[in-house]
């Protein structure tokens, strides 16, 4: 049975392998993007199952009106995909309050919008699912990148709670976890970079380095794994993506450990009695 599968970001992408990969396969797909002018030959080719609506997520009251409006037209929503976004490039002495502002509004209250709007449609539907596009960088930091991160570590903490308290009313949801892709994430539209400092001239020389040789995914060997995951009945809370983010992620964790066993001492005394 197709699935209605409203993406943000759907014009670039991981949103638009996804939208694509879903049309092709028969579900009807809702793109929500700022330019709908950059999905009108897949809207000619896709006249009855593809909807695309204008939506920059930052707008709480239009992103209601998407929501709703992909309702009214085909009826439910199966699956929200949360997958706007963009990076940011900058140490934190550098970020400026704009920089901040417009990351945290466009990466976090971007897709708590979509969330607030379409849980009481999947509520009384009594199914649905939430994917929120998190990264590996919700789960670990590299310097340059802490501004990401942690609108990525904000993701995952609202998105963990979000599946506790929807649970109970037949609402799934999951957490993706990419670690570096081959997609456009380094361009204009997508990287955004803060005044520099020289005094970190050197560090970005060598993040630049290292980005330019990391083992990049092919963004396109995704569309199996978010099947699965759209099509399961128990999808799991988090799902890493790509073969270089878990044994990363899972050393950093073992680390952590290790600190906090190291320090156990100085912690149960500062419990008190």
């Amino acid at each position: 049975m197709a699935k209605t599968i409203f993406i943000t970001g759907a014009s670039r992408g991981f949103g638009r392998i996804w939208a694509e990969a879903f049309l092709r396969r028969g579900d009807n797909v809702v793109a929500a993007v700022r330019n709908p002018e950059t999905l009108s030959e897949l809207k000619q080719e896709f006249p009855s199952n593809l909807l695309v609506l204008k939506l920059d997520v930052i707008d709480r009251t239009g992103s209601f009106e998407a929501i709703e409006a992909a309702k009214t037209h085909f009826g439910r929503i199966d699956v929200l995909i949360n997958n706007a976004g963009y990076g940011q490039i900058g140490a934190v002495e550098e970020l400026s309050e704009q920089d901040v502002r417009l990351q945290l509004e466009t990466n976090v209250l971007g897709s708590l919008w979509t969330i607030q709007a379409v849980v009481p449609i999947m509520r009384q539907q009594g199914s649905g699912h939430i994917i929120q596009l998190s990264s590996a960088l919700g789960l670990n930091t590299v310097t340059l990148m802490g501004m990401y991160s942690a609108t990525k570590f904000a993701i995952e903490g609202i998105t963990e709670t979000l599946a506790a308290e929807v649970s109970d009313f037949g609402i799934k949801v999951s957490l993706l976890e990419p670690g570096r892709y081959a997609t456009d994430f380094s361009g204009a539209e997508s990287l955004a970079s803060s005044e520099p400092n020289p005094v970190y001239d050197r560090m970005r020389k060598v993040f630049w380095e290292y980005a330019d040789n990391e083992d990049a995914g092919n963004p396109a060997a995704t569309v199996d794994a978010l099947f699965a995951l759209v099509d399961t009945d128990k999808p799991p809370l988090r799902l890493i993506l790509g073969r270089t983010a878990y044994p990363w992620v899972k050393n950093t964790y073992e680390e952590r450990l290790k600190t906090w066993e190291s320090w156990q001492n100085v912690s149960v005394a500062a419990h008190g009695k």
